[in-house]
């Protein structure tokens, strides 16, 4: 049971704390400036090293623990995280600025992500049992006993966001998966909110130890992402990475990952602006309900979400004239929230101006000034189809309240609109029976876009589950056939193996004859447990 309930700014190195001998870090608490005890000393190459040693001396041992032990390896996991109590919650809120009602909910979906992928183990399906037994009498030629499952790749390199300090975090989905996949973690924490990710990674390795696992199962670094992060994706001894964070470092990993001898896969989910497509029918119906809801949306969380509505598409007229009055009414009323960090503050500052200063685009609307450090000042601005189309810039994401309303003249151009838009994460449509027409051809043209196409709601929140997709194509992720929430995420660490006339004796036990681990397998094409 995991016990310390406040940080010593100490890395986890395969069970064992270690103070890095780089430069020293303190978070900062960004609603009021001040620095936090204690400091975190940042590791380099030798701990890096070490960590992927570790983590590669575990790998063929933790692979081989069966599906039961893994889940409840997951489940200790949990257990440990929820035992820490309110110290962890007050820590999370000292580092973010973050509710503590929001971060309770967080603590909430890490656990829940983990007891889900346990429920998914020790079901067994992830392995992806196939077997298609000897045909000896079959002419012209016999066929051979295949056998397929799937394996783990090896030891994942997994990457701390800024934005969620626990569910995207040290133990959130990416390491959740990666472990339920049988593959050792190392984690580079995020110096946002280090003394969260020093707790939340004791009980990780808490869990480690009375589970009787390898110590090199998990590891918990800290260093800056040009430097140890760098390190940490081109040792030879990771095997895959998963990254949540800004377009501009998740290309710097995709490069450094394919430049090695033996490229590996980087699972990166970095940029999206999470279209918004508001209808005829619905805007003539519910034009300003929907602008209040939009704007709750947006400020939700100071917009630091990664599937914040930060574009708005629909045919101008006097529907959307009321949307708009009602969107801009309520973000005047919004008072700046507390953004994670001082720089993304400043980051969030100069993008909303920035881009207030683009030929073609109007400021609609800005939330109150708190008076507070750090603050979210939300922005609704607005152009027209033309400027958005004719300048890249205004296709950029925004990390914050600030969303763009693109006027269209017609359905047409809506839909040329939707044509020229990058890969998403999410895109929204608000449509009645009216705009049915419309909305199909819209569709066919969004799912080919967008990881997760939704109707009639709002993109903020994502429900872990079974058929979840946190991903899309690029540069909403690196590879648009995975996703990062959902039990799905587990696909991403594994690889499939054909096992071709081997000898009974040898077979692993998902492919066994007699099912001994009780699995759903496919075997000639019939899905049972046999």
């Amino acid at each position: 049971m995991a016990t310390v309930t406040e940080p010593t700014g100490h890395m986890l190195i395969a069970g064992t704390p270690v103070f890095g001998a780089g430069r020293h870090v303190r978070a900062v608490n960004p609603a009021t400036d001040a620095e936090l005890e204690p400091p975190f000393g940042h590791g380099g190459a030798p701990e890096v090293a070490q960590a992927c040693e570790a983590a590669d001396a575990a790998f063929d041992a933790f692979r081989h623990t069966t599906g039961a032990r893994r889940a409840d390896f997951l489940e200790t996991i949990a257990d440990n995280i929820e035992a820490l109590g309110d110290p962890l919650i007050a820590r999370a809120h000292a580092e973010s600025g973050l509710p503590v009602a929001r971060l309770t909910g967080e603590r909430g979906r890490t656990t829940g992500q983990l007891r889900l992928f346990a429920e998914l183990v020790r079901e067994g399906s992830w392995a992806g049992a196939r077997i298609d037994p000897a045909r000896p009498e079959r002419t012209p030629l016999p066929r051979s006993d295949i056998r397929q499952r799937a394996v783990g790749l090896g030891p994942v390199a997994v990457f701390g966001a800024s934005n969620f300090p626990l569910a995207f975090s040290v133990a959130g989905g990416d390491t959740a998966s990666a472990l339920a996949a049988g593959c050792p973690v190392v984690v580079k924490g995020h110096d946002a909110h280090p003394g969260t990710s020093e707790l939340v990674g004791r009980a990780v390795t808490d869990a480690v130890t009375s589970c009787g696992l390898p110590p090199g199962t998990f590891s918990l670094l800290f260093g800056l992402g040009p430097e140890l992060g760098i390190e940490l994706v081109t040792d030879p001894r990771i095997h895959a990475v998963a990254f949540t964070g800004s377009r501009q470092a998740g290309l710097a990993l995709m490069s450094a990952a394919a430049g090695r001898p033996r490229p590996i896969p980087v699972h990166a989910e970095m940029s999206s602006v999470n279209p918004v497509f508001l209808l005829p029918g619905a805007l003539t119906d519910r034009a300003p309900e929907l602008g209040a809801e939009f704007a709750a949306s947006l400020t939700l969380g100071s917009g630091q979400f990664c599937t914040n509505p930060g574009l708005v598409l629909a045919v101008e007229g006097p529907a959307l004239d009321r949307f708009l009055d009602a969107a801009a009414a309520a973000v005047q009323e919004s008072t700046a929230s507390t953004m994670l960090t001082p720089p993304i503050a400043r980051s969030y500052d100069s993008a909303v101006s920035a881009l207030a200063a683009q030929d073609g685009v109007s400021v609609l609307a800005r939330g109150h000034q708190s008076g507070q450090p750090n603050g979210c000042r939300a922005a609704l601005l607005a152009t027209d189809a033309e400027a958005f189309l004719g300048t890249e810039e205004l296709r950029q994401e925004v990390f914050g309240s600030c969303s763009l309303v693109v006027r269209c003249r017609d359905a047409v151009q809506l839909t040329e609109v939707a044509d020229a838009l990058e890969g998403q994460l999410t895109a929204t449509v608000h449509a009645t029976t009216s705009d049915q027409a419309e909305a199909r051809a819209l569709l066919r043209v969004l799912e080919l876009r967008a990881g997760r196409v939704l109707f009639n709601g709002w993109p903020t929140g994502v429900e872990v589950g079974h058929a979840m997709v946190h991903g899309g194509p690029f540069p909403a992720t690196s590879d648009a056939r995975t996703t990062s929430v959902g039990t799905s995420a587990l696909d991403r660490f594994l690889r499939p193996v054909a096992y071709q006339d081997v000898p009974a004796a040898l077979l692993p036990s998902a492919v066994a004859d007699g099912n001994p681990d009780g699995l759903w397998r496919r075997i000639d094409g019939e899905l049972g447990r046999h």
